[in-house]
């Protein structure tokens, strides 16, 4: 008990076991030279192949991407071609209703006339109603 007051913990005594019961811890041991070689060259033929099916799926990925690129030309190709024949008609299509327009004026004057001379027969059947009217007035006299 002086070692305990000292500050020095005081020694137990621990019960006895049987070594039959007690399991002993073994060391580790290092593989062998030949077993560390195998086993590296295995790590790098797995890492050789994982890095080849990386660098595979990245170049189908970038195979892909050009081939939706050239698609996508193709397409924006015939899009400029259906572009330029809408112009070509349109053009076609404006020369023709320029071609047309001295009649669609003439047409327009004729409607005019016409509609002017429907209100100036509207007058003459009005004028020619009172004047018969006068005209039976008169004869009844």
């Amino acid at each position: 008990m002086a070692a305990a007051a000292e500050g020095v913990p005081a020694h137990r005594e621990e019960p006895v076991r049987d070594d039959a019961a007690v399991e002993t811890a073994e060391e580790a041991k290092e593989p062998a030279e030949a077993d560390i070689n195998e086993l590296c060259r295995d790590m790098f033929s797995k890492m050789a192949t994982y890095l080849t099916g990386e660098l595979t799926a990245t170049s189908e990925d970038y195979k892909l991407l050009e081939n939706m690129n050239k698609l996508t030309s193709l397409k924006y190709l015939e899009m400029k071609d259906i572009a330029i024949n809408i112009s070509r008609n349109l053009k076609d299509l404006n020369q023709k209703y320029a071609g047309l327009q001295p009649y669609l004026d003439q047409i327009n004057v004729i409607e005019e006339q016409v509609a002017a001379l429907e209100q100036a027969a509207y007058k003459l059947d009005a004028y020619s109603k009172k004047l018969e009217a006068k005209y039976k007035k008169l004869e009844k006299r």
